[in-house]
């Protein structure tokens, strides 16, 4: 039952009555699992290019960069790094002073390597009147923490990772923030030197990003000789999602409906509120110094090669489907290179006469296009590459998170234990049609690939619904192919450990 309170929250966030039944009924029945046909592989969908194919590519993609087109550099980055200190967290909260665990001792044995461990000094002795030696010495490790992780001192246990000093240089230390202007300068700077930088913040966090960018754009535009255009979004608040009780009727709060962010899928409105020809996708966290950049920026402007080189032949057989002369001949070649470029195949296209084909290519090659680095499985958690059966009856390559499987499928589960490959969400697009209009990406959500999560709040059970993810459900119905990257342009910060690991030293 919605009350006139409900309505005005509703009006307030943008999110009609019928958003709301149409959540509540995928809480009720849950999210059909996709039907896989094979996991992606060398053999089966990514490519490798050869050295001469690579040359071939970058150089595409350097022809492209000096046209009038508009690339972008899009970072999601509102997440906290609240993750990232849990370890620390639970020290703080234990019922011992002294470092017990492996990941507590190397914290403290390897502090001084930290990027912030300068600032942390600091804040410690304004906060007791003591540097962290002089602490460890006294056996005090945990006032150490609490001044990283304390509003009092760092806050960085409040704070979003983008913020976070992660690598030292000479000259001192870099932020993620940092280190992707830096990337944006190397690989997607336009003819004239400019270079566009989105970033999706937090609302609470926006005015920091904003006075880092302030105090530093300048300072890199200079060393690289480029101009910055930095900008900023915020999740809008009309893809929140309504929580459930286990009864699967709307969640109240004291009374009032209670919404949550509806995940990383959310930010597709974002990306389509762009005003971009080519959009970089790369994850905050997943930034390494200036020394390790080289394998980033060739794998970067690898992916876009490849881009840029199946759009142009996509735009060059839509003028031909367009035109209305084309052969047979032509027609199958279209098809072939649907299939065998594009990964999009569909056992019923032997069965259409050529006018039905026609109408089937157009649909197919006029979407937008990604292509997605790939990373070897190290055994990371997170999404995989597949071929994946669509609603239409078409297999296509498709980034699959665990919960989008039926891992009570033996077939299937083998399929995503054994696949060889990882998305490290390492991601080129392109979003305008041939005729050069910008695709509305709304409608190439596939809103089946939702997931439901379980949380709490003050101590009640409740289902949160996570949107199509950013990079899974809310690109199905785009055209994907894999590349194969190194491994060296992984490295994510899952922990604050990780910024021990020698590829953030």
């Amino acid at each position: 039952m919605i009350t006139p309170q409900d309505k005005e929250l509703l009006t307030q966030k943008g999110i009609s009555e019928e958003q709301i039944t149409e959540q509540l009924a995928c809480f009720e029945k849950g999210f059909p699992y996709l039907k896989l046909a094979a996991a992606a592989s060398i053999e089966k969908g990514i490519l490798a290019p050869a050295t001469d194919e690579q040359k071939l590519y970058l150089d595409a993609w350097d022809a492209y960069t000096r046209t009038d087109k508009v690339v972008v550099k899009f970072v999601p980055a509102s997440g906290a790094a609240s993750r990232m200190f849990k370890n620390l967290f639970e020290f703080l909260g234990a019922d011992y002073d002294v470092p017990e665990t492996k990941f507590e001792k190397t914290f403290f044995e390897q502090i001084e390597k930290f990027a912030f461990y300068d600032d942390l000094n600091a804040a410690c002795e304004s906060m007791s009147g003591k540097g962290i030696p002089a602490l460890i010495a006294e056996g005090n490790y945990k006032a150490v923490v609490a001044a990283l992780l304390e509003a009092a001192g760092l806050n960085y246990g409040a704070l979003p990772k983008g913020l976070l000093k992660f690598h030292k240089y000479e000259d001192g230390s870099r932020t993620p923030l940092e280190e992707h202007l830096v990337e944006g300068a190397l690989y997607a700077a336009n003819k004239n030197g400019k270079v566009n930088v989105h970033f999706t913040v937090s609302p609470e966090h926006r005015r920091l990003f904003e006075a880092l960018v302030a105090d530093k754009a300048t300072v890199y535009a200079k060393k690289y000789g480029v101009d910055y255009n930095v900008t900023f979004s915020e999740q809008k608040p009309s893809t929140d999602t309504i929580a459930a009780d286990m009864d699967n009727q709307p969640f109240r709060d004291n009374g009032k409906l209670l919404f949550r962010p509806g995940g990383h899928g959310a930010l597709i409105e974002n990306l389509n509120d762009l005003d971009a020809d080519i959009i970089f996708i790369k994850n905050i966290d997943n930034v390494v110094p200036d020394k390790l950049k080289g394998d980033t920026v060739l794998y970067k402007k690898l992916i876009a090669g490849v881009l840029v080189a199946l759009q142009q032949r996509a735009f060059a057989y839509l003028e031909i489907l367009d035109s209305g002369r084309y052969t047979h001949e032509q027609v199958l070649e279209i098809l072939q290179f649907l299939q065998k470029k594009l990964f999009c195949k569909n056992p019923e296209t032997k069965n259409l006469e050529d006018a039905e084909l026609v109408l089937y290519l157009k649909e197919k090659l006029n979407r937008p296009m990604r292509v997605c680095g790939m990373v070897k499985n190290v055994g990371e958690p997170g999404g995989g590459p597949f071929l994946a059966y669509n609603s239409d009856g078409t297999i296509s390559l498709q980034i699959l998170e665990s919960s989008q499987i039926d891992m009570d499928d033996p077939e299937k589960k083998e399929m995503f234990e054994k696949g060889t490959h990882f998305n490290p969400v390492d991601l080129v697009c392109a979003v305008r049609d041939y005729k050069g209009h910008k695709f509305d990406l709304v409608n190439f959500v596939d809103k089946a690939t939702g997931f439901i999560s379980y949380k709490s709040k003050n101590g009640k059970d409740l289902k949160a619904l996570e949107l199509p993810g950013l990079w899974n459900g809310a690109m199905s119905d785009w055209n994907t192919v894999f590349v194969e990257v190194s491994l060296n342009t992984f490295n994510p910060v899952k922990t604050v450990n990780d910024l021990l690991r020698e590829q953030h030293q």
